[in-house]
């Protein structure tokens, strides 16, 4: 396979992710990393072996050497930096949201159109857990039957102190939604590609535990640990949500529920959903990524080791290691880029990856759930 060579933009917690997963595809060369401060990329950049370091974005994309570019910004830049990326005929991986509101994405979904031989994608990472694809390739087979609910949450507790503070509680950079928007949408993707069903109206109820929270006076990355001092911070007031409950209908009839939150005391990275089927029902939860459940009526429920040898077919190619070597979230998401860039490469025309459309729609469900809140009542997804 040919070599591509690939840029970051963004230095925080997720652009590493990328850089990592590039990198153990074996042909993908990070060839550059952007980052706003000059000091910080050029640090990043070295530490990551990364030759070149640019404090502007556009230089990534006057780069004739980058053929693919990340978008691992902020979440108030990523429309703006999308549109660049396209329209400088580079091909473009952005993280999620996609856009901070359903009016930028469905621009960014026409744009996309326009540029047919560029890649478009959102990194929904967790569709690519070989148990996933297995879960996908049961209903495909029809060993679900018909689909009666979907229930499920996605928990942390990286917010769970006052003094605990990220850009993604302003409103300005990360949009009108924290937790929904940032885990919730995972949540919605995953359900809906597993299921094959999509979220038609949602009656959203959310709630901000700390309605202040004390800021750190300099800057402090995400998921890091702080000790700081009381005169190192300052309070500021939060309007939006760290907590959410969400019921939802989906376009079969069918019904189902997830909550979301950031303030759940000793839950890391609690993403689990339960798809109750007429035949059977599975359940997964990623902090234990490595066994799928399935519920039975009548005989004894099954546990699915993620076994190559024991995985779907569809599912097998996700599953790098035997059974009993565990794979996690380095996997999911090194399985994502390898279908990118697969596409890319012009590998495979038709590979699997989260396109535009995917993160538009995510998108439509999240502010579905924003106006249901503020009106109180059940409220359509307009897509």
């Amino acid at each position: 396979m040919r070599t591509v060579k690939a840029a970051v933009i963004g230095t925080g917690f997720i652009g590493p992710v990328h850089v990592e997963a590039l990198r153990r595809l074996g042909f993908v060369e990070v060839a550059a990393l952007a980052d706003i401060d000059r000091e910080k990329v050029e640090q990043k950049a070295a530490a990551l072996g990364v030759p070149k370091a640019y404090d502007d974005y556009r230089r990534v994309l006057d780069d004739p050497e980058i053929e693919v570019v990340h978008n691992c910004s902020p979440n108030h830049l990523h429309a703006e930096i999308n549109r660049a990326i396209l329209e400088a005929g580079k091909h473009c991986v952005s993280e999620k949201p996609l856009g901070r509101t359903t009016e930028e994405t469905r621009g960014l979904v026409a744009l996309a159109k326009e540029k047919p031989d560029l890649v478009n994608a959102v990194c929904f990472n967790y569709r690519y857990y070989p148990l996933c694809q297995h879960a996908k390739a049961m209903r495909e087979a029809g060993e679900l039957g018909e689909i009666y609910a979907i229930h499920g949450r996605y928990l942390q507790d990286w917010l769970f102190l006052d003094t605990d503070y990220s850009w993604r509680l302003d409103p300005e950079l990360s949009g009108a939604s924290c937790a929904v928007a940032d885990i919730g949408s995972h949540f919605c993707d995953l359900v809906q590609y597993i299921s094959g069903l999509a979220i038609t109206e949602v009656l959203g109820d959310l709630a901000t535990i700390h309605k202040v929270r004390k800021r750190p006076r300099g800057n402090v990355e995400a998921f890091a640990g702080k000790l700081l001092k009381p005169e190192d911070y300052e309070e500021v007031p939060i309007t939006v949500e760290d907590y959410a409950n969400v019921l939802f209908g989906l376009d079969n009839g069918a019904r189902g529920m997830f909550n979301v939150s950031q303030v759940s005391a000793g839950r890391k990275n609690y993403h689990c959903f339960e798809i109750d089927g007429s035949k059977c029902a599975i359940a997964w939860n990623q902090e234990e990524p490595n066994e799928l459940w399935v519920g039975h009526r009548e005989r004894a429920n099954e546990i699915v080791a993620r076994d190559p040898s024991l995985l779907k077919e569809a599912a097998r190619p996700y599953a790098h290691y035997p059974g009993g070597h565990p794979e996690g979230y380095p996997d999911g998401s090194k399985n994502l880029m390898l279908n990118i860039y697969r596409k890319v490469a012009g590998e495979d025309p038709s590979a699997d990856y989260p396109t535009f459309e995917d993160g538009h729609r995510v998108m439509a469900v999240v502010e579905a759930i924003l106006e249901s809140h503020r009106s109180r009542q059940w409220t359509k997804v307009a897509y």
